[in-house]
C-alpha cells in the first residue's frame, strides 16, 4: 500500500504562497495531482475491514454475512492524511478528489440500476465546527461522476450526538446499538443498490449498526464504502 511522500514542513510553507499544492507530493497546481490520486488508485488492495484479509470482490468469504465492503487504504497512509487535512482544516476542494477515487475502486453497477449513496450521518457539533458535512460533501461528489441513475439521500437520523473519537471498543458499540433511525420522510426502494458511505472505518460499530437500520427498513442491495482502515483492535 502506498505510503505517504509529503514532507510536512515543505508542504506547509508552499501553502503559505499556494494553498492548492498537492497533498501527497509537494507540486502546485492542485490539492491532489493527478500522480498521487492515480497512485492510491493503481496501488489499491482491498481489505475485509472485519478480519483484515485480502479481498479483491469486496465479499469476504470469512465475513459471508457482511456486505461487499470496498475500502480504499489504511489511516496511516496518503489517504488517512488527506482525510486529516479534508476534515480539521476544512479543504473542500478534497471532497472532489476523494470521490474519485472511491468512484475507481467501486465495482461498476448496470447502467440501468438505481443507485443510492447514503453518508453516515456526521453528528451535528462537527458539522458547526468545520462549516460543512463532510461525508455528504464526498458523497454528492460520488453520485455525480456515477451518472444519473445514482443519488444521494439523507436516509439515516442520527438519535444522539454521542462523540466516538477516543472512546474504546465496548463504548462505542454500546453508543452504536442506538445511534441511528430511519428517516420517516424517505421509502427504501428494494430494487435499489445502496452505496453506505464513512470516511473511517475504526470498530465498525457505527456501520454495522447502520447496515442492520437499512436492511430492517427493506435495503437488500447494500454495498459499503470506506476511504480509510483504522487498525485498533
Amino acid at each position: 500500500m502506498p505510503n505517504s511522500v509529503k514532507n510536512t514542513t515543505f508542504v506547509s510553507l508552499l501553502d503559505l504562497i499556494a494553498p492548492h499544492s498537492c497533498r501527497g507530493c509537494g507540486c502546485l497546481g492542485n490539492i491532489l495531482c493527478d500522480r498521487c490520486k492515480n497512485n492510491i488508485i493503481s496501488s489499491h488492495i482491498n481489505i475485509c475491514p472485519i478480519c483484515k484479509t485480502i479481498n479483491p470482490t469486496g465479499k469476504c468469504s470469512r465475513c459471508s454475512n457482511f456486505p461487499p465492503t470496498f475500502v480504499v487504504d489504511e489511516k496511516s497512509t496518503l489517504i488517512g492524511e488527506l482525510l486529516q487535512t479534508y476534515k480539521y482544516q476544512s479543504v473542500r476542494a478534497l471532497a472532489k478528489p476523494l470521490a474519485e477515487i472511491l468512484f475507481h475502486i467501486l465495482p461498476q453497477t448496470p447502467h440501468k440500476t438505481q443507485q443510492i449513496i447514503v453518508p453516515l450521518p456526521t453528528i451535528s457539533k462537527h458539522i458547526r465546527e468545520r462549516s460543512f458535512d463532510h461525508t455528504y460533501l464526498i458523497a454528492k461528489s460520488l453520485a455525480k461522476l456515477s451518472g444519473p441513475n445514482c443519488q444521494v439521500q439523507k436516509i439515516l437520523l442520527r438519535n444522539q450526538n454521542t462523540v466516538q473519537v477516543g472512546a474504546d471498543r465496548n463504548t462505542r458499540l454500546i453508543q452504536a446499538k442506538s445511534a441511528y433511525t430511519i428517516s420517516p420522510h424517505i421509502d427504501i426502494d428494494p430494487n435499489a443498490t445502496y452505496i453506505l458511505l464513512d470516511d473511517v472505518w475504526t470498530t465498525g460499530a457505527s456501520m454495522q449498526s447502520a447496515i442492520k437500520k437499512l436492511q430492517q427498513a427493506g435495503a437488500n442491495n447494500l454495498k459499503i464504502a470506506i476511504l480509510a482502515l483504522s487498525r485498533i483492535d
